[in-house]
């Protein structure tokens, strides 16, 4: 198989909601749009998509439907303190502070209105620990 595109679609009860989320935060522009489906786009980078879908809408098979859970979505940003800034700034849930961490990143994780958790990241060197973790070649 080869892959032509991949970005996440997250599931939702408010479309509209969400988009907003997205685009005021985030960065993201509308690329189509309808009730039940939006396409974003990143406005620094346009290999960077988000779909935005009604949870229950009939192109979703039944089995399927519902709200997104369980998700984190990663941004690696170049300044994620910049980021931080203006997301506390705008009064969004702080749940893991800014941090520099052993694993090679600094980061902080907020969520969205549907509770997706959003780990906004800079790579960062490694612990020597970590360092050993990775199989040789795979990290310069």
């Amino acid at each position: 198989m080869k892959t032509t595109s991949y970005y996440p679609v997250l599931m939702t009860g408010d479309v509209a909601g969400t988009t907003a989320f997205y685009v005021r935060h985030f960065r993201f522009r509308p690329l189509f749009e309808s009730d039940w489906y939006v396409h974003l786009q990143s406005v620094e980078d346009r290999r960077v998509n988000l779909g935005i879908v009604q949870g229950d809408h009939e192109t979703i098979p039944q089995e399927g439907r519902g709200r997104t859970s369980g998700l984190l979505i990663n941004f690696e940003v170049r300044d994620p303190d910049a980021v931080y800034e203006r997301v506390v700034a705008a009064g969004l849930p702080i749940l893991r502070s800014l941090r520099d961490e052993p694993f090679g990143q600094r980061h902080f994780i907020t969520k969205d209105p549907n509770g997706v958790l959003i780990d906004v990241i800079k790579p960062i060197p490694l612990s020597p620990e970590f360092q050993a973790q990775f199989v040789e070649g795979a990290v310069a």
